[in-house]
């Protein structure tokens, strides 16, 4: 992991782990050895991922997501 990415992020601007400078950079997460796309906040320290389910949304609007548990290797993607 590299120094720049924090232990928890977050792509909900209403989470107080939101944060749009390193998000814009590219952010890509590598979880139980998979690539995975659909990452809406992660927790390296406590092991687990929130993945959206779909287009699903709740009554808010925004998307049902699923806590999984397991290793979670985030890192910058390469730029282009």
């Amino acid at each position: 992991m590299s120094d720049d990415l924090p232990d928890r992020l977050s792509t909900d601007p209403a989470s107080p782990f939101f944060n749009e400078a390193l998000l814009s950079r590219g952010v890509g997460i590598r979880f139980r050895g998979q690539e995975k796309t659909n990452v809406e906040e992660y927790c390296v320290s406590e092991g687990w991922v929130r993945v959206s389910m779909g287009k699903a949304v709740d009554r808010r609007g925004k998307p049902l997501t699923m806590k999984l548990t397991g290793p979670v290797e985030p890192y910058l993607r390469a730029p282009g």
